[in-house]
């Protein structure tokens, strides 16, 4: 593999992830305040509008990187996540605040360019391990924005965008400079998209079989992690009483051991146990975490929180990864990025379900009293169906994964892979 693009296609995705958490901390705090002025509904459509740009736009850009290169689609994209930051750190109105979440939602959808990329520079045998960078880069994103976006925020609210902003923007000048393209005249993908066919061929390639189990799988996956991550911080606030500073810490080690098993394991994970048997084992332990998370009591306590969190990280770790690798080599080489794409695409739909379930769940047991962190209680009841209704999802996905283990996993360790199909 080449390490020097692939570390430049970390960092890109690392950066896009941090000011993806950077938003999370500081975003309700800065749209409420007096200068906007947004209610709670309207400070939930504007992460809303995040992921539907995202959810429409990675499959667009995907398919764009196909035609035109992955490198310029890289390139504009991170211009435009440096441009939404800098629109929300220097917005006067409302308005402005949903342009400059719906530009960087837009620009969101560059993950897709980046797997689709990972697939241009490495082989079948080594897709999973470049995969696993992707999921690395956004553990640690996930780790690091938070924090960010909380420390800066001291030196004034809108300051967190602004260094997101220019973050992206070096980023883009790293990338113009650093990254060659993978794309050439002869690549299949040009040579698929030159011919006119570009978007028949991905509606005909997501109706293989396989494409439809590996993304109905990862959507259900994806919404069962929502739910989780959704509520986790209201139950460990009421069953805990852990703060804000706590729960970022709970987070943070949950972070680092995915991003250490998708960045450094998933490679030899994959080479010797198969995708579909880690996608299974992962899908198997992260249902399992979620139906002990409710039996956490005081008395267990950090301890318990800590093993159950590894546990989902784990679970998480083998088989996110392992999913886009699958989805990648059941496309073609014409198709990666089209492909790639409709995955995030369903990672973004997946993202909007998920916290909606959730906010269903538990919406009756819990009152919100404003972005202050006051809340009235929430009964015991209500956070164990919560849980155990993402263990129930997350389990139909595991049983979804063992049938299509059975009738194609044959198909990937025999080599059979959609050139062949």
């Amino acid at each position: 593999m080449k390490r020097s693009p692939l570390l430049v296609i970390f960092i890109t995705v690392f950066i896009d992830l941090v000011g993806f958490g950077i938003v999370i901390p500081v975003l309700p705090f800065y749209a409420e305040g007096t200068k906007f002025g947004a209610t709670p509904s309207q400070v939930g459509l504007l992460f809303a509008s995040y992921s539907v740009m995202q959810l429409i736009f990675s499959p667009v850009l995907g398919r764009l990187s196909d035609k035109h290169g992955r490198r310029p689609i890289l390139l504009i994209s991170l211009l435009g996540t440096s441009l939404g930051f800098l629109i929300l750190g220097f917005a006067t109105t409302l308005t402005l605040l949903f342009i400059g979440r719906i530009i960087d939602g837009i620009s969101g959808g560059n993950i897709s360019t980046a797997q689709a990329y990972i697939a241009d520079v490495t082989t079948k045998e080594n897709r999973a391990k470049g995969m696993g960078l992707i999921g690395a880069a956004f553990g640690l994103g996930f780790v690091f924005g938070p924090a960010i976006g909380g420390v800066l925020s001291r030196w004034g609210i809108n300051v967190p965008f602004l260094f997101a902003g220019g973050l992206a923007f070096a980023n883009a000048i790293l990338l113009y400079f650093a990254l060659p393209e993978t794309v050439t005249k002869d690549h299949p993908a040009r040579v698929s998209a030159a011919s006119g066919r570009g978007w028949q061929q991905l509606i005909m390639s997501l109706r293989n079989p396989r494409l439809g189990f590996v993304m109905t799988i990862y959507f259900l996956s994806v919404v069962a992690f929502s739910i989780m991550t959704a509520t986790f911080s209201l139950f460990m606030m009421f069953r805990l009483g852990y703060d804000a500073f706590h729960n970022g810490w709970v987070f943070a080690f949950v972070g680092i051991i995915s991003a250490a098993i998708q960045g450094g394991m998933i490679g030899r994970l994959v080479k010797k146990f198969g995708e579909s048997f880690l996608v299974i084992v992962g899908l198997v332990l992260f249902a399992a975490s979620l139906v002990v998370i409710p039996l956490v009591t005081p008395a267990t306590g950090l301890l318990a929180i800590l093993t159950i969190g590894a546990v989902t990280a784990i679970g998480q770790a083998l088989s996110a990864p392992s999913l886009s690798s699958l989805a990648s080599k059941s496309a073609s080489a014409g198709d990666q990025g089209g492909v790639l794409g409709a995955m995030q695409s369903v990672a973004s739909l997946a993202r909007a379900v998920g916290p909606s379930l959730a906010a269903i769940l538990i919406y009756s047991a819990v009152a919100h009293r404003g972005f202050n962190g006051q809340y009235q209680k929430m009964s015991d009841a209500s956070i164990a169906h919560t849980f155990w209704a993402a263990a129930a999802i997350q389990f139909v996905a595991f049983l979804i994964a063992l049938y299509f283990a059975r009738a194609y996993g044959k198909q990937y360790s025999a080599g059979e892979l959609a050139e062949s199909a």
